[in-house]
């Protein structure tokens, strides 16, 4: 499986000296351990849920937007919003989380409660896009759901597939509409001229290119020459996809109570999850909301690490955690052993097995 990363401008009024390289593969333990959960209150957390609407003009969220683009193998192009120059940005951002400031502040990528680390694309969204490259999955006509979804991709992979609905819900408003939104906007624009050329460049192992590899766009940030705005051979049309979205913020508990709320409430093919067993006091409402939300044949792909220390959680207390409750069988599709080790695993409901048993 082939992985790259390039940058593409579609307007940009940042100084080029101001970018600095895209910490696409931080470690979110790392910087998870600077703010343990140790104090009981974690849980008690929360942030009420809301839906949020696209402008009525979109193309504003899209104003100097510099964006990256990541392929993997044979799935098609992602593009998503640089996540440095939308930190350097901050300033000019509307936010009322304050988030943005506050993980200036404190220069933490994850406060527990306040901010649950949306803004950035962490490592195991790329597996989990590696392992749904390598297995072939199909999204035609099916209903996605996309929690802790962040930058989106993975509900994004859905929509460029097929899928007939996809919602996105991340923890705090500032990701959905900073990130998320823009994002969706970004993948509805039709190709330009040899841009899928410049998104297939990857290295001979298939892994995922480093820092020093990364694309022509790059180069030019770090010299001091402003990269090519991205061209468009027509202007983009965004109703279609954005009628099969829908986007929503806050916690959990809260987001379920609200979407339930509908006639006849929404139950989901697929729900991605990725990097959110992190705090093992936010599992009962991780297992709640997917009990509730999945299909009965549907499937949960979850992408987490073994273990996030300073944090306590990880797939072994998650795993332990399901099996208390009875509902799912959890099986692992991948095994990451290279570096702190990751896992990609899956969820079903324990009664779509023996449904299966008794069609046979």
């Amino acid at each position: 499986m082939s992985f790259s990363f390039n940058f593409d401008v579609h307007a940009q009024s940042v100084s080029p000296e101001d970018v600095g390289e895209s910490n696409v593969e931080k470690d979110k333990a790392d910087i998870a351990a600077k703010h343990t959960t140790d104090d009981p209150t974690a849980a008690a957390n929360i942030k009420e849920a809301a839906e949020h609407c696209p402008p009525p003009d979109p193309e504003t969220l899209l104003a100097d937007a510099v964006t990256e683009t990541v392929t993997v193998g044979t799935l098609p192009p992602l593009l998503f919003l640089n996540e440095t120059v939308l930190e350097k940005t901050a300033s000019e951002r509307e936010d009322e989380e304050k988030i943005l400031s506050h993980t200036e502040d404190q220069r933490s990528d994850l406060i527990s409660g306040v901010y649950e680390g949306g803004l950035k694309v962490w490592e195991c969204t790329y597996d989990l896009l590696e392992w749904l490259d390598s297995d072939g999955e199909t999204f035609g006509e099916k209903r996605v759901l996309d929690l802790g979804c962040g930058a989106g991709l993975l509900g994004i992979l859905a929509l460029k597939r097929g899928a007939s609905k996809v919602h996105f819900q991340d923890y705090n408003s500032t990701v959905i509409k900073q990130l998320t939104l823009p994002n969706v906007l970004l993948n509805s624009q039709e190709d330009g001229p040899g841009e899928e050329e410049s998104g297939s460049d990857s290295d001979e192992d298939g892994k995922r290119k480093n820092d020093s590899e990364k694309g022509k766009g790059d180069e030019d940030l770090k010299d001091g020459a402003p990269p090519a705005k991205k061209s468009l051979t027509e202007p983009p049309q965004h109703s279609a996809l954005l009628a099969r979205c829908r986007f929503y913020s806050g916690d959990w508990t809260t987001f379920l109570a609200l979407v339930v709320k509908a006639e006849p409430p929404p139950k989901y093919d697929i729900i991605f999850t990725s990097e959110t067993i992190y705090n093992t006091a936010y599992y009962p409402s991780l297992h709640e909301t997917l009990q509730e939300l999945l299909a009965p044949d549907g499937v949960v792909y979850l992408a987490t690490k073994a273990h996030y220390f300073g944090v306590g959680g990880g797939l072994l207390l998650f795993e332990q955690f399901v099996e208390e409750q009875g509902i799912f069988s959890l099986h692992h599709l991948w095994d990451v052993e290279e570096g702190l080790k990751r896992h990609v695993v899956s969820l079903c409901f324990k009664t779509r097995k023996v449904l299966e048993l008794v069609s046979v």
